[in-house]
């Protein structure tokens, strides 16, 4: 029996976005602790303080790379109908988003992500303004960041913009504490809770990412950002970041 192509849009799109979420998406996001290893090392960062150090992550980190994925998300949705992606826009935000990351081991990891993540998903269909931004950030040097990326390919998928943001924060913070299971003592169970309820918190941080411009949006995690600088000087370490 020949299976008819999908009739329902909204189902397709909503499939499409849980996949590009999906920590199973080869783009090498597991690698990587964006600075946890070394505050897990110092015993900063523990089981119990976990959840308050994910909400405040969500409410800096979070809302902040939510602002710049709905940024590239807007650009693509521009771009779509003419079919070219404005380049110098798309590399602006790119430096925007670098100049934003102190720690260079944090810019670098967000930068290979989201390279890797546009690769992926080029190979999934024909998509030339992927492939134009992927061109554009190579040359200029700088990006693409994870964010960004997952933004963009959202819109040229024709996603949704709120559930695309959304779901940007939800990958980011389970690919964290992923990385908290092979760091502490945290078993399934109480991971699997923590992430459960800081759920509004990831709710509040897309909302507030809908009407905060560019030029306002910032992040102050000094203690992440030592952790990330502090990451190469480890005696052993178990990621790359």
């Amino acid at each position: 029996m020949l299976i008819e192509p999908p009739s329902d849009r909204e189902s397709l799109s909503h499939l499409q976005l849980l996949h590009l979420a999906d920590s199973a998406l080869p783009v090498g996001a597991l690698a990587h602790s964006f600075g946890l290893e070394s505050l897990t090392a110092e015993e900063i960062l523990t089981t119990g303080n976990l959840e308050s150090f994910l909400r405040a992550h969500i409410e800096e980190a979070g809302l902040l790379e939510a602002v710049f994925c709905r940024q590239a998300f807007r650009l693509a949705s521009d771009a779509r109908a003419a079919e070219k992606l404005p380049i110098e826009p798309w590399i602006a935000l790119n430096f925007q988003l670098t100049a934003r990351k102190p720690a260079r081991e944090a810019r670098t990891a967000s930068a290979t992500i989201g390279r890797t993540f546009l690769m992926a998903v080029n190979n999934l269909g024909d998509y030339p303004l992927l492939r134009e931004a992927l061109t554009a950030a190579k040359e200029s040097g700088t990006g693409p960041h994870h964010s960004l990326a997952f933004g963009l390919a959202s819109a040229i998928l024709h996603l949704d913009e709120n559930l695309a943001a959304l779901s940007f924060v939800h990958q980011s913070v389970s690919s964290l504490v992923s990385a908290c299971q092979r760091l502490l003592p945290l078993g399934q169970t109480a991971a699997t809770r923590i992430l459960w309820n800081v759920k509004p918190a990831m709710i509040a941080c897309a909302e507030a990412s809908a009407s905060c411009a560019v030029d306002s949006a910032f992040c102050f995690l000094p203690m992440l950002d030592w952790g990330a600088m502090e990451h190469p000087a480890l005696a052993t370490r178990l990621f790359i970041s």
